[in-house]
């Protein structure tokens, strides 16, 4: 698949404990459903073949050699077929049983690995694979190929490896060492019986282990068939991707069922770059298989369109907690700085006002009085009545001492100094103001023994859509790595939470105030008429090209692409490549504004602070825009 995605189903075949030829072609029908839906990696449960809890079933000879037909029939069904499929079956060689994974693809069988880690009701009828010499030869189902305890599976396209069952949860897990020694998929075929709270544990284990190991993961668990005598399995199959559980399945399924998405590659091996820990040099063998790339696969994982958003279940105390980290930042400044006052410029829009309510935390934090915030709202050519109402009843609810300087004459005087026409509302006329704004709170501050909070936000800093020298600067940037989308939601959610009615409806009609920095004249009936969507487009837009772009490092190509999946229906191609090449322009022109940015705090871990994101002011974005502009609407 094209972009880095890979094709992957986890499936539950419904097994009859005992019956391998049953089992087998039951399996061949799961891997035809699967083909349909044109898998690259097909993972089926731990012993699917013949069922774990066969008992003493495993030690009679013709059981064994029924096994080696049924793995025949299963490789000659699939030899057409171009995925690469995982099952497990049991093996003998040299004498000894062990707990294998079978990895066939076109006909072939690419490797077996045994199972290393035994439950000690399994060492009853199975060695271990760690008594395995290196790369043991074996005849299974007619065919020679290699047995081994661990062993790393690589195509043109991902590399991929087996742990399997109780392996994952063993003190030190397969898992890790074969993540580190360059596995990108990991595959845990599973047969473990379900009791109360192991789904749960399971569940945090699979976000884990792909989190931990930069991976994806890939499990499947046996199911309904396999239920025995006291056991009952769940069937439950999930695929994980680097701390996210992208896919599952229902438990307790009756029927054989599938479970597919795509593992983004790319994002793995982003995640891995600068990691010391992976390609560490090991003695694990690499087994090559030849398996063609299909670019015509369809993309069916949801693409979440809002990636600094937390899910609903998680908003109230995500939020909580970066509200709480700017507002520690912010006052380990002021206790550190030994600053008596905090001084902040209010205009009534979205950053100014989660700026304000963060440094009202800090100064709770630090046991001072909001008396001590001085807020100074400094009322221009642009602003309009709304703002300039919220700010004061902002401020004045909030307790903090409320001031208004007025730039008009300031910066009349200054046009009239530089020979500036007034009428002129060019980048001049607009940059005046917010520097002006700037030289007042600096001001202030000196003379109150204070520090200047800084307003701007990370989609500002992405953009560029900052004054340089004006609200570019502070002494303290406590929004720096807040995104616009992020912002509105965590002023919403204050708002919600606030128990002053006078309050909640302010912050409330701030959030549904259009972002503006209104630095032009308001229309006639005195609204905004400076729209920044309107200059720059969406923000929800922007943020997602910012996420992609430097969190998981997408071509503009990749992240257009994905940005027509998450927007379907709300935003077109056309419209979608035209703000991509304008984010990619202004993100690249604009890095000279990042290279003198005040400190701020990390919130999340998308940032463009110094240590987070470093790149020459003078880069040349040239073929970053050529790529936008060889985009297909």
């Amino acid at each position: 698949m094209k972009y880095g995605f890979i094709k992957v189903i986890s499936a539950v075949p419904r097994i009859s404990v005992g019956d391998c030829h049953g089992n087998a072609q039951e399996i061949i029908s799961v891997i035809n459903r699967a083909t349909e839906q044109d898998a690259e990696l097909i993972l089926l449960p731990e012993l699917c073949l013949t069922g774990s809890t066969c008992g003493d079933l495993f030690a009679q000879p013709f059981f064994a050699t029924e096994c080696d037909k049924a793995i025949a029939t299963i490789i000659q069904a699939t030899k057409e077929n171009n995925a690469i499929i995982a099952f497990g079956a049991p093996i003998i060689q040299s004498g000894t049983l062990y707990n294998c994974t079978i990895i066939i693809h076109k006909g072939i069988i690419a490797g077996i690995t045994a199972k290393n880690i035994l439950k000690s009701s399994e060492c009853r009828h199975f060695g271990a694979g760690t008594t395995l010499p290196n790369e043991s030869q074996i005849t299974v189902a007619g065919q020679k190929t290699t047995l081994v305890s661990r062993a790393i599976f690589k195509t043109s396209a991902y590399s991929f490896a087996i742990e399997t069952g109780s392996e994952a949860h063993a003190p030190q897990p397969i898992g890790a060492v074969l993540a580190c020694a360059g596995a990108e998929i990991i595959l845990n075929p599973a047969c473990d019986s379900e009791e109360t709270g192991r789904h749960a544990r399971l569940r945090t284990a699979l976000t884990d282990k792909s989190n931990r190991y930069k991976c994806g993961y890939l499990h499947a668990n046996s199911g309904w068939g396999e239920s025995t005598s006291n056991a009952v399995y769940s069937g439950y199959a999930a695929i994980a991707e680097c701390g996210t559980l992208i896919a599952e399945s229902e438990r307790f399924l009756p029927e054989s069922h599938i479970t597919t998405t795509e593992i983004d590659v790319e994002r793995i091996r982003k995640e891995r770059l600068g990691d010391a820990s992976f390609s560490t040099a090991t003695d694990i063998p690499y087994i090559y298989i030849p398996q063609e790339t299909n670019d015509s696969a369809t993309l069916t994982r949801a693409i979440n369109p809002t990636p600094f958003i937390p899910a609903e279940s998680e908003r109230d105390s995500r939020f909580n907690e970066i509200f709480m980290i700017q507002a520690t930042a912010l006052a380990r400044r002021i206790e550190h700085t030994r600053s008596q006052s905090a001084v902040i410029g209010i205009s009534g829009g979205l950053d100014s006002t989660l700026a304000l309510l963060v440094t009202a935390k800090a100064f709770d934090i630090l046991g001072k009085p909001h008396s001590d915030i001085i807020t100074i709202t400094m009322p221009g050519f642009g602003t309009s009545g709304r703002t300039y109402f919220n700010a004061l009843n902002l401020m004045k609810h909030l307790g903090a001492t409320v001031k208004e300087i007025s730039i008009k004459e300031a910066c009349l005087q200054h046009f009239s100094d530089i020979g500036h026409d007034i009428n002129n509302h060019d980048v001049t006329y607009e940059n005046s103001q917010a520097r002006e704004r700037t030289q007042i709170l600096m001001d202030v501050a000196n003379q109150r023994n204070g520090i200047v909070v800084g307003t701007g936000d990370l989609s500002e800093l992405a953009l560029g859509w900052a004054t340089y020298n004006g609200d570019h600067m502070s002494m303290y940037s406590v929004n720096a790595s807040v995104p616009k989308t992020l912002m509105q939601h965590i002023v919403r959610w204050t708002a919600l939470n606030n128990s002053n009615d006078e309050v909640r409806s302010t912050l409330l009609d701030i959030v549904d105030t259009p972002i503006s920095p209104e630095l032009t004249p308001a229309d006639n009936e005195g609204n905004i008429k400076q729209k920044t969507e309107d200059l720059v487009g969406p923000y929800e837009l922007h943020d997602f090209y910012l996420y992609n772009f430097v969190r998981f490092g997408y071509s503009p190509e990749k992240i257009h692409a994905l940005a027509l999946k998450a927007f379907d229906g709300k935003h077109d191609s056309a419209t979608i490549k035209k703000w991509l090449t304008t984010f990619i322009r202004r993100f690249f022109t604009q890095q000279f504004k990042r290279s003198c940015m005040p400190d701020g705090p990390k919130v999340g871990s998308c940032n463009l602070g110094a240590e987070d994101w470093s790149m020459p002011a003078d880069v040349n974005p040239t073929m970053f825009t050529n790529l936008c502009n060889e985009i297909k609407d």
